[in-house]
């Protein structure tokens, strides 16, 4: 650094771009309170300077890092994807960073990717839980002083954002015995979270409901994994499935088309999630749709009320059927 840029104090760049000190301040952090106008000004200003805004002394002062901690199980996923997006929109709205971490599905990696967020002073952590994931480890963050949620998958306690799973995937099999089908699989699930049980708990109580014999093919979220299960299905097996979720979904229609069989056609398919890329597939997926924004929104809402000792209540992101193609009429 410059021996000018060392000599730069705040006061400078607060008078240079023609306002107080505190709002000079707040520009450098990037508060939303402040125009996007002003924050440009001031940067600018800070820029010609040569000025560094100093956050680990701003830490030390306020006692907060102003940063999140967000895990999440498998970045590859456009769903996580898209939600990682949102989460970090949130939080740079409230004027607060994010740590990002991906755990690929391993409670080990969780656990140290945790211990790195403490050692960096996170003021909280959002967390979707890795498959295989205890209860116990809620206990250690409460231990460790470290505010957190969950996000997607829950232990029905805490803070949590997430939708209906047992719910949402009981709507898409009613759709689907609404159809006139009657051999109806479950595919996926493999990986055992909340989600994993809660979504085969709503399939299988609606096919008992209807007097239907219940078909579980689990497989991982892979595409690859998936496509492998639906490419070998025999053609008296099912005339639709049921996916876990999107990333499934995409692998079994492009199984079916190796196999020489039409998706919706000859086997209706529905995800869960509608990722973005789920309307522009041919033909287009039907899903259970998870409004990503509000889970985010949610969630970041959440994580920074325990981070302020406040309460929050608990809502449920409401879900939506949308029927395309993949499995509108049979």
């Amino acid at each position: 650094m410059p021996a000018s840029a060392k000599k730069t104090r705040i006061e400078d760049v607060a008078q240079a771009a023609g306002v107080a000190r505190s709002t000079a301040a707040m520009a450098l952090r990037g508060s939303p309170r402040l125009r996007e106008a002003t924050i440009l000004k001031v940067r600018e200003a800070a820029d010609l300077l040569g000025y560094v805004y100093d956050r680990l002394a701003a830490r030390l002062r306020s006692g907060r890092s102003n940063t999140v901690g967000l895990l999440v199980c498998e970045i590859t996923n456009p769903f996580y994807a898209e939600l990682t997006a949102g989460v970090q929109a949130a939080l740079e709205g409230a004027g607060m960073a994010a740590f990002l971490a991906n755990t690929d599905e391993s409670p080990l990696r969780q656990r140290a990717m945790l211990e790195r967020f403490r050692e960096q002073r996170a003021d909280g952590v959002i967390l979707v839980p890795a498959a295989g994931t205890r209860p116990a480890l809620l206990d250690e963050l409460d231990r460790w002083g470290m505010p957190w949620v969950t996000m997607v998958r829950g232990f029905r306690r805490g803070s949590h954002a997430g939708a209906d799973d047992r719910g949402g995937i009981l709507l898409a099999t009613r759709h689907l015995i609404g159809l006139g089908h009657k051999r109806i699989a479950f595919l996926g699930g493999a990986a055992v979270s909340s989600s994993s049980l809660r979504r085969r708990a709503g399939y299988l109580f609606a096919m008992r409901a209807a007097g239907l014999t219940p078909q579980l093919l689990p497989c991982l979220s892979e595409i690859g994994a998936a496509s492998a299960i639906a490419s070998g299905l025999a053609r008296g097996g099912p005339t639709a499935l049921v996916c876990f979720n999107d990333s499934v979904a995409f692998g079994a229609m492009l199984g079916l088309a190796r196999a020489g069989r039409v998706p919706g056609r000859d086997v209706a398919v529905t995800g869960f999630d509608d990722t973005a890329i789920a309307a522009r597939l041919w033909p287009p997926l039907t899903v259970i749709r998870q409004p990503v924004g509000d889970m985010a929104f949610r969630a970041v809402e959440q994580v920074l009320a325990s981070i302020r000792s406040r309460a929050v209540e608990d809502r449920v992101v409401e879900h939506e059927l949308v029927v395309r193609e993949s499995a509108g009429l049979f």
